[in-house]
Parts: C-alpha cells; sequence; structure tokens
C-alpha cells in the first residue's frame, strides 16, 4: 500500500482504528526504539542506599504514590548486587537505584559503590531510627564523601513509632527540624534520633548534610497519617537539589511543562521510528499504527490515564476521522508540490517518510493535550484538539523532513 496515493488517508484512518481498538504490537520490533528514546532522556536518579528493612522501599512508594513499588516488583538489575526502579516504568521521569542492603555477610558493596556513584544526582541514606548498629552505612558515607566532598547528603531517619511509648502517636505538627528537638519528642526517640545526627557529624566532605525524620507506614498500620514526614522529605530534596521532582511526581503547579519535555522525547522517537518505516517503497499500514499505538499508550501511561475501549473511542471522536484525514490529505497534497521538483525519484520516500513521521508527531501532541486535560479533570475541546493535529503535524514534518536531510 503506497503512501502516494491519496485515496488511502482513509483508510489509513480505519486502520489506526482497528489497531487502537484491538491493540497487536510486536513489542520486540518496537523495544528497540522504544530503549533509544528512553536513553536520550535525562532521568534523575536519586542513590538509596540503607541496610535491610531500613525503608527505602516504603520512601519510594510514597514518593510515587505506587503501591507496586515492592521489593522484587518493579526493580530491574543495573549490577549483580545494585537495581533501578524506573517510575513510572515504560516512560520514567524519575529513577530509584537502590543498593542491596548493607552489612549483610559475605556482601562487599565495593563495585557497586563505583558504579552508583557514576549514576547518581543525589544520594539518600536510610536509617531506621530504632536500629543502633549503622557502622556499615557510615562506612560507605565516609567512602563516598571523601572522594566528593562537594556531594549534599539527606539522611532518612525512618521507624519512628516503634520508639514510641506504648499507645504513642505521630506528633503535630511535625517537630524534627527544630534545634534543639522540643520537649514534645518522646525520651527514647529523641536520644536514638541524636546519636545517629551526631555519628554523621564525622563524615567528611564540606556539602549540606540534612536530616528528616519520617514514619512511612501502610493504612492498616493505624497511626495518622501514614505518610508523616513525606512533606519535609520532599522539601530536602528539593533543598539539596534542582530537580523539581516533586512537581514531576505528585502533579502540582508547573507540572505540565515537565511531563511535556519527557513526553517530547518519545514523540520524537516513535515518530523517527515510523518515518523510518514510511520511507520503505510500500508502506506497510500495519506496522505504522501499531508504532502509533504504542506511543498513545505509552502516553497513556506518563499521564496516569487508562487506556481503555471508552478512552480510545473519546479520543478518536473528537479527533474526528474524517477532519484528521483530511488535515493528513491536504498536507500531503502540498508536500508532493514542494518536494518533486527538488528531490525527483527521492520525493516518494521522503514525503512517505514524512508523512508516516508527522502523522505520528502530531498524534502524540494531540494526544498529550487530550491526557493533560483528562488528568486535571478538565473538558477537551474538539476544535482544539484538531487545530493542535493540524499545526503539529506541519512542524513534525519540517522536523522529520530536516533529520532525512541530514540537517541537524
Amino acid at each position: 500500500m503506497k503512501w502516494d496515493n491519496l485515496k488511502n488517508w482513509p483508510a489509513y484512518w480505519a486502520q489506526l482504528r482497528k489497531t487502537l481498538l484491538d491493540p497487536k504490537v510486536d513489542e520486540a520490533l518496537l523495544e528497540k526504539s522504544l530503549q533509544e528514546a528512553r536513553e536520550k532522556i535525562p532521568v534523575p536518579v536519586l542513590w538509596l542506599i540503607g541496610k535491610t528493612q531500613a525503608g527505602k522501599t516504603s520512601i519510594i512508594r510514597a514518593m510515587t504514590g505506587s503501591e507496586t513499588a515492592e521489593i522484587g516488583n518493579g526493580f530491574q538489575p543495573c549490577t549483580r548486587q545494585s537495581r533501578f526502579y524506573d517510575f513510572p516504568a515504560e516512560m520514567p521521569v524519575v529513577r530509584f537505584l537502590d543498593t542491596r542492603g548493607l552489612g549483610e555477610v559475605a556482601y562487599d558493596p565495593a563495585d557497586d559503590i563505583r558504579y552508583c556513584e557514576s549514576k547518581a544526582h543525589l544520594l539518600i541514606a536510610v536509617m531506621k531510627v530504632a536500629d543502633v548498629s549503622q557502622q556499615a552505612v557510615f562506612d560507605v558515607l565516609r567512602t563516598v564523601r571523601a572522594r566528593h566532598p562537594e556531594w549534599p547528603l539527606l539522611i532518612v531517619q525512618t521507624g519512628l513509632h516503634e520508639c514510641y511509648p506504648i499507645g504513642g502517636r505521630h506528633i503535630r505538627p511535625w517537630p524534627y527540624d527544630q534545634e534543639p528537638l522540643p520537649d514534645t519528642v518522646p525520651s527514647d526517640l529523641k536520644r536514638a534520633l541524636l546519636a545517629q545526627r551526631r555519628a554523621a557529624a564525622e563524615l567528611p566532605g564540606h556539602a549540606p548534610v540534612r536530616w528528616v525524620a519520617v514514619d512511612l507506614t501502610l493504612p492498616e498500620d493505624g497511626f495518622d497519617p501514614p505518610d508523616y514526614g513525606l512533606e519535609a522529605l520532599w522539601q530536602a530534596i528539593e533543598a539539596l537539589s534542582s530537580l523539581g521532582l516533586e512537581n514531576l511526581l505528585t502533579g502540582d503547579e508547573g507540572v505540565h511543562d515537565l511531563f511535556e519535555r519527557t513526553a517530547h522525547q518519545h514523540i520524537v522517537g516513535y515518530s523517527t521510528t515510523a518515518a523510518g518505516l514510511g520511507a520503505l517503497p510500500v508502506v506497510d499500514l500495519v506496522a505504522v499504527s501499531a508504532v502509533q499505538a504504542k506511543l498513545l499508550h505509552s502516553l497513556a501511561v506518563l499521564y496516569g490515564q487508562t487506556w481503555d475501549k471508552r478512552t480510545i473511542t473519546e479520543f478518536l471522536g473528537l479527533m474526528g476521522a474524517g477532519v484528521a484525514t483530511g488535515y493528513l490529505a491536504r498536507w500531503a497534497g502540498r508536500t508532493v508540490t514542494k518536494v518533486i521538483p527538488f528531490l525527483g525519484q527521492t520525493a516518494g520516500a521522503l514525503w512517505g517518510a514524512s508523512a508516516s513521521g508527522a502523522a505520528t508527531y502530531a498524534l502524540g501532541k494531540a494526544s498529550v493535550y487530550f491526557f493533560a486535560r483528562n488528568r486535571n479533570n478538565l473538558n477537551v475541546d474538539a476544535k482544539t484538539i484538531r487545530r493542535i493535529y493540524a499545526e503539529e503535524l506541519e512542524r513534525g514534518a519540517a522536523m522529520l523532513r530536516d533529520r532525512l536531510r541530514g540537517k541537524p
């Protein structure tokens, strides 16, 4: 099926609808392009170290809101002993680097430390406040700070309730940033907190060390709130870094641009893949629409949307098959007129590539508007989404033509 036959534009849209409603995507075929798109995105890495059961997974779960952040579920090995946890998994906006529990028998963390040092943007040491034996953690911190005295360090003290008196509850408001700690803090808890903080005072390095005390529990544990100290944890992370992670993960004001920046890299990656398929002498509309279906699914994941039959039908209805096909056909006609006199026999390949890639790019940008509005419980305007599609079709075509011609 050739792209230089305008009668095939309706067939393209029909194939896309079919693929979206009954997706049969060749995951193996697309994984290489998806991995290349991931590698181009600068994903911030938070390196968490601590002993087993210190609370690293609870921190990841609380920060991401992901109930699936369980040991062995979602983590991917990056060395023999360390693992990455990408969030979201398909299009990560943050990556947690989890080192095996320090102090375990027969575990030498030296190789892992060297690897993690080369990847991390912020070092977070996690210590259960009731565990007085933190020498293994301090040994690693001493090594890292000696090599990187300019690195800031965040130490998170966890499990506060284990030092509460019987029947004790969280102190309101959260008081653990006061110096000295107020008398409202139970005496056993205060001694444990201060003992760990005094030990950290001997660490090398001139960059700041910041302490945060948290108690991140499950609702069924009976402590209210279950994410006690989470706001202070966010404030500490933002104070020690310029990553903007709270907005990136929680959806506060300003998150739109951050999500859109991440989405853009993936839209370009998928559009380039579609352009490669479009450059073939005979374009396989099934393959092109499979790439587009995968892109839209991935963007839905990024924006936390359910990409089911109802949502797909709503999106396609707002886009309007006839309107979108008309945009594509009119744009294609102008492209042929402009390109053929200059490129001769290569016009067909360039046009096919541009059409496939530009349509993918425009669909991705239109879906970002759709998902962002849905995420914030706002109405999606049909005229606006169609205008975005038309504008991005032109922009995507120009970008891809430059790439295909070897321009930066």
